[in-house]
C-alpha cells in the first residue's frame, strides 16, 4: 500500500509503551511493529537479556536491514505503529531512518521506570533505562528537522487517557476512536516473542489504569545509593523533555 503513515513511538523500557501499543492495536487501520531493533541490539552488544537466543532468532538482527524495513517494509493498512526502545539504538546506527517517520516520545517519571524495570532485570545500569538515548533522539530530530518530536507523558495516559489520545491523534492528523481506550486481555499476535517475559502485567489489563505514583521522597528513603544516583541523573533528562509535552 502506498502513502503509509508510519508512526514511531520512542521510549525507554517500563514506560507504559506496551499499553500504548495495545491502544493502537485495537484499530483495524493500524499495523503494529513491536521493537524491531531488539534482536539487532542484543546481537551487537551481547547483553544477556532473558530469552537472548530466542529473541535473536525471531527477527532481523542487522541494523541496516531493520532500519530499511522500518521505512520501506510492506504494510497493508493506512497506518503503521512502530514501538521502539531508545536503548536499542547504539552508536547512531542508521539513525537517519528516523527522519522518514512520524516520531513520538513517551516519557515516564524515572523512579517509576526504575522500580518497574528492576522486577524484570536485576542486572541494570543507567544506560539500560534509555533516558540518555531518548534525549539524543529528541535532539537529533530537532537538529535535523528543526522541530521537536511529539512528547506525551505516561501519567497523562493513565490519568486522562481519552484527552491525551485525542491530542496525540490530532497532532498526528489521524482520527481518534473511543475503542482505543480499552482492549482485550492476554497476548496479541503482534507481540514480540519476548512478551512472555516482559508483558505478563499487560496481559492482565484491559485499559489504562489510573496512576498510583508513590511519593518520591518516601520512596527514595528505601532505595540504594546506586538507584538514587540513577534517578537523579535520569530526572535531569526527564524534566527537560517534560517541558515540551503535549
Amino acid at each position: 500500500m502506498k502513502n503509509i503513515k508510519r508512526i514511531a513511538v520512542w521510549s525507554g523500557p517500563r514506560n507504559l509503551s506496551t499499553a500504548l501499543m495495545r491502544s493502537f492495536g485495537t484499530r483495524s487501520d493500524f499495523e503494529i511493529l513491536d521493537e524491531p531493533f531488539y534482536a539487532a541490539y542484543l546481537k551487537k552488544t551481547g547483553i544477556q537479556h532473558p530469552m537472548f537466543d530466542k529473541i535473536i532468532s525471531s527477527q532481523l538482527s542487522n541494523y541496516k536491514e531493520v532500519a530499511d524495513y522500518c521505512i520501506n517494509g510492506q504494510v497493508d493498512k493506512p497506518y503503521q505503529y512502530q514501538k521502539h526502545m531508545t536503548h536499542h539504538m547504539i552508536k547512531n546506527y542508521y539513525k537517519d531512518f528516523i527522519l522518514s517517520l512520524n516520531n513520538v516520545i513517551l516519557i515516564r517519571k524515572p523512579e517509576l521506570v526504575l522500580n518497574s524495570y528492576k522486577k524484570k532485570n536485576k542486572n541494570y545500569q543507567f544506560k539500560d533505562l534509555g533516558f540518555q538515548q531518548l534525549y539524543e533522539i529528541y535532539e537529533f530530530i530537532y537538529n535535523r528537522l528543526g522541530y521537536f518530536p511529539l512528547i506525551i507523558d505516561a501519567d497523562d495516559l493513565q490519568n486522562n487517557p481519552e484527552l491525551t489520545l485525542r491530542k496525540l491523534c490530532n497532532f498526528l492528523e489521524i482520527p481518534f476512536y473511543m475503542s482505543m481506550l480499552n482492549w482485550s486481555s492476554g497476548s496479541k499476535k503482534y507481540d514480540g516473542i519476548w512478551g512472555v517475559h516482559w508483558y505478563k502485567e499487560i496481559y492482565k489489563t484491559t485499559g489504562f489504569s489510573r496512576s498510583t505514583s508513590t511519593n518520591t521522597d518516601k520512596t527514595n528513603k528505601k532505595i540504594s545509593q546506586k538507584d538514587k544516583k540513577i534517578i537523579h541523573r535520569a530526572n535531569k533528562i526527564y524534566l527537560r523533555i517534560f517541558e515540551k509535552k503535549i
